[in-house]
């Protein structure tokens, strides 16, 4: 097939596959906010694992993740109305993988509980304490208290208690305990955990679970992670339909039944390869 018809069927396959991995493997989220500073920037994008909570996998202690608004966490000043032409090309973009979504109903924190646990602020030194634990957080951006909000916790089953690392720029769970399960949210309203500061490429970094909760409890392994995906969504699209092209051309230059010339009386088959 010529370029120009194939190029189609290329484009075709990677917006497929750009799907699927968007949807089940691995997503890009913008950050337009400093809570989470200094470990992910304002205008950073980061990399969200997706795939892991397929097999069972619950968020753990000290992940960052990102979570739908349980309802009531960003107001409208967090929300901006781009022209109608410009927002659905951004839109359809977002859809294919093309752009990280900026989708201002998500929020990123750090999970600092999990059900079962007692979170409180602060012991003697200041610290915010899990299970009676002290947690040393070098995570915290510099300068802030681990918090100048006084609370105690307990996690109900199958919620979370998350806290920005920019703790006095962050309304996490701290700033909606009036609400019902006390600021904790749905370990069901988180989409994945982020892995890796993607872009720019100046503040690359991967985002590790710190061993500041070691001691906090039993603390278990999530499993393989999507981090070996290194790209976004489309770039990953168009390295698998690449093979799939090669291979439906491979396919269809073999011999097929009829392709050799028929043999004279007298003569050998000739081949079209010369031999």
């Amino acid at each position: 097939m010529p370029l120009w018809r194939e190029l189609p069927l290329l484009v075709g396959i990677a917006i497929v596959l750009a799907l699927v991995i968007k949807t089940f493997f691995v997503q890009a989220f913008y950050i337009p906010s400093g809570s989470m500073e200094q470990t992910i920037g304002v205008g950073d994008r980061v990399l969200v694992d997706k795939f892991t909570p397929w097999f069972g996998a619950k968020p753990e202690r000290g992940e960052v993740v990102v979570f739908r608004d349980p309802g009531g966490w960003l107001d409208d000043k967090h929300k901006s109305d781009p022209p109608p032409v410009v927002k659905q090309l951004k839109q359809a973009m977002v859809f294919v993988g093309l752009l990280p979504s900026d989708d201002e109903q998500d929020l990123i924190k750090r999970v600092i509980g999990v059900g079962g646990d007692t979170v409180a602020c602060c012991d003697a030194s200041g610290r915010v304490t899990v299970n009676g634990v002290p947690l040393d957080e070098p995570y915290i951006h510099p300068g802030d208290a681990p918090s100048t909000l006084p609370f105690s916790v307990k996690v109900p089953k199958g919620r979370l208690w998350v806290m920005g690392d920019h703790r006095s720029d962050s309304a996490d769970s701290r700033a909606h305990q009036d609400r019902p399960y006390q600021g904790t949210i749905s370990e069901g309203d988180v989409v994945g955990r982020a892995f890796t500061v993607a872009w720019p490429v100046s503040r690359w970094r991967l985002l590790p679970v710190p061993g500041t909760f070691d001691g906090a409890g039993k603390f278990t392994n999530p499993g393989p992670a999507a981090a070996v995906l290194p790209t976004v969504p489309v770039v990953m699209g168009m390295a698998g339909a690449v093979p799939v092209v090669l291979f439906r051309r491979r396919v269809r230059s073999r011999p097929r039944e009829g392709d050799y010339p028929a043999r004279l009386p007298g003569t050998d088959t000739c081949r079209h390869d010369g031999a």
